[in-house]
This record gives structure tokens, C-alpha cells and sequence, in this order.
């Protein structure tokens, strides 16, 4: 696995393993407050960074291109702080409110950026 396809699994793993110790966390403390920042990092995080991943790897020519990185790397920045400050959201502090709000939208802009690239190559694959 090479390129965006390797960062993307990379990243996938990251994101299951913070999801985990957050859910742990909350299970050994009883404080289940974070669910929504847990939910999100294994959604977002786990699940969809591992499916950019596989994709990625099914079609090494996209695999390769400045735009599957840049895909990359929009939706690595975006997660992190999205992730970041919903923790910090969630954990009292309303002040990471806007914070939340540009991560999400850039996470969102990283969303389309995937149709952009995965829609032609699916209708190619046909």
C-alpha cells in the first residue's frame, strides 16, 4: 500500500486507537459525556479514513495524484481539529464552539473533494 491509500489506513488506525482509550476512559470513570466525541472519532475517524484508504488502494492511478494527497491532508487537519475541539466543546468549554464549526465545514469541503475524485473514476469503472 503506497501514497493516499497508506496515509489514509495510517490515520485510520490512529483514530481507532484514540477512539478506544476514549471509550475506555469513559467506561472506567463512569462519565459517559464525551459519547458524541467518541462517536465522531470512530465514525469519521475509524471507519472513514479506512474506507478513503481502501479506495485509494482499489485505484492506484488516483492513488498516486496531488489530488487524492490533498484529499489526504484536507481531511487529516480538518478531523484533528474538528475531533480536538468537539473533546474541548463537550468538556465545557463553548469557546470551541467556532472552532468546531470551520473544522466541520472544512471536514465537509474534504467530503466533496472525495466525490469530486471518486465519482468519475466509479463511472470509468464500469
Amino acid at each position: 500500500m503506497t501514497g493516499a491509500a497508506r496515509n489514509f489506513l495510517t490515520l485510520a488506525i490512529i483514530y481507532a486507537i484514540c477512539g478506544m482509550i476514549l471509550g475506555l476512559v469513559m467506561g472506567i470513570s463512569g462519565s459517559h459525556s464525551q459519547m458524541p466525541t467518541h462517536a465522531h472519532i470512530m465514525v469519521a475517524g475509524w471507519l472513514m479514513s479506512g474506507f478513503f484508504a481502501f479506495f485509494y488502494h482499489l485505484f492506484p492511478d488516483i492513488n498516486r495524484s496531488r489530488l487524492a494527497m490533498a484529499h489526504f491532508w484536507l481531511t487529516a487537519a480538518s478531523g484533528a481539529v474538528m475531533l480536538v475541539s468537539l473533546y474541548f466543546l463537550f468538556a465545557g468549554n463553548p469557546g470551541a464552539e467556532p472552532i468546531t464549526a470551520i473544522a466541520s465545514t472544512l471536514f465537509f469541503v474534504a467530503i466533496l473533494l472525495f466525490a469530486w475524485i471518486a465519482l468519475p473514476v466509479l463511472r470509468r469503472a464500469v
